[in-house]
């Protein structure tokens, strides 16, 4: 998001009071050059395990993809700009890149959270609510381009005020807000609410129920080796995302009380240490675009795979035959090992059709219903199972 360098008080001087030594420029350097490493080559590697692999096309991980998308781009374009002009207090690019500067960031964390909500609302709908139909590839698109024309909206006002400012010994790139006592302050707060504070609280909802649901109980007379595999696979997805958003929340908390902290007391913005204290709540936050590709690595077997994939070429990384399986598509597999496969999802479906008769032992049911069950079961077998 944009620099503190956009209040009237910082624009009235015309040295720069925040010349760091060489040391401390050379340490935050590595520090935000790390962060735009990771964070660009291991977000396009999960674009590239989604679009490559015909199995990873489902609802759950095309948010993903959006998310991975946001948060390369803002790594890419902001990231060393950012700390840049924290550190030198120098704007050097331009006044188009000015606007862009301020305006991407808020549209990027926009789309970034809210993909993270819509996989919070999926997750809540294919758990507590099974029978009721999944989003469609058509409705997945129309939420994505959503969340970013909304996004886009709540950041305009940083666009279209944005400029760049000459002085005497250093050029500034600033928000000129119509009232520039009130407005940067009320404007952090809206996007506090609404890039924060209210997406974590749907978020922390919709989890809650979700995981008194998965782990507060198993559903009676169903215990089908079927079911337990069900069970063990939709913990393992809502515990990664629960965990996705748990470092997110945590990682731009100290930036979000920054801005606030330092809107209602701007004396503190003349304080010796602030930049110091800028300078680490932005590379937190910051970093919170290259911790996703790591969780989904570590607790997720496809990605997992997906990985080691990308970097077989390194000699110490080895890709199995099971790794081959994890990314192949369940259909049209022609050799003897994908026919035992196969047969193995036509048991796993028997499996799931025994365990819907034990809920169809009502003799009035209706016919629908039945049928409704049966196509229910035999869909959660070639799906459900495999939630990412």
């Amino acid at each position: 998001m944009a620099a503190p360098h956009n209040g009237s008080n910082i624009t009235a001087n015309y040295t720069n009071q925040f010349v760091q030594p060489p040391w401390r420029v050379a340490l935050w350097s590595i520090a935000y050059s790390l962060v735009l490493a990771v964070a660009v080559f291991g977000n396009l590697i999960v674009i590239w395990i989604i679009l490559a692999h015909k199995r990873m096309r489902t609802v759950t991980n095309y948010f993903l993809l959006n998310l991975a998308f946001s948060d390369a781009s803002m790594a890419a374009f902001n990231t060393l700009i950012n700390f840049i002009y924290a550190a030198h207090g120098e704007w050097y690019f331009g006044e188009a890149y000015c606007k862009f500067h301020n305006f991407f960031p808020v549209t990027s964390v926009f789309a970034s959270i809210y993909s993270m909500t819509a996989i919070a609302v999926d997750r809540y709908m294919a758990i507590i609510h099974p029978l009721k139909p999944r989003l469609s590839a058509k409705a997945t698109t129309g939420i994505i381009v959503c969340i970013w024309s909304l996004a886009v909206v709540l950041a305009f006002p940083l666009c279209y005020f944005s400029t760049i400012r000459t002085l005497p010994r250093r050029t500034l790139c600033y928000v000129a807000w119509p009232r520039m006592a009130d407005d940067p302050f009320m404007y952090h707060i809206i996007v506090t609410v609404l890039v924060y504070v209210l997406p974590l609280v749907v978020m922390g909802i919709t989890y809650t129920i979700v995981g008194v649901t998965l782990w507060g109980g198993e559903i009676p007379g169903d215990s089908s080796d079927n079911y337990h595999g069900q069970l063990r696979a939709k913990r393992k997805v809502v515990k990664m995302m629960i965990i996705v958003v748990v470092t997110f929340a945590l990682c731009w908390l100290p930036y979000h009380v920054y801005f606030i902290v330092t809107g209602l007391n701007k004396l503190l913005n003349k304080w010796k240490y602030i930049q110091q204290v800028y300078l680490s709540v932005l590379w937190l936050a910051m970093s919170s675009t290259m911790y996703n590709p790591i969780i989904y690595c570590c607790l997720n077997s496809r990605f997992r795979a997906g990985f080691k994939r990308a970097f077989r070429w390194c000699p110490f990384i080895k890709v199995s035959s099971y790794d081959e399986l994890e990314l192949q598509s369940t259909r049209l597999h022609p050799t003897r090992q994908s026919s035992m496969y196969t047969l193995s999802r036509m048991d796993t479906t028997m499996s799931s059709l025994e365990g819907c008769s034990h809920r169809l032992t009502h003799r009035h049911m209706h016919v629908r219903n039945v049928f409704t069950c049966i196509i229910h079961c035999m869909y959660k077998s070639c799906t459900d199972v495999c939630l990412i």
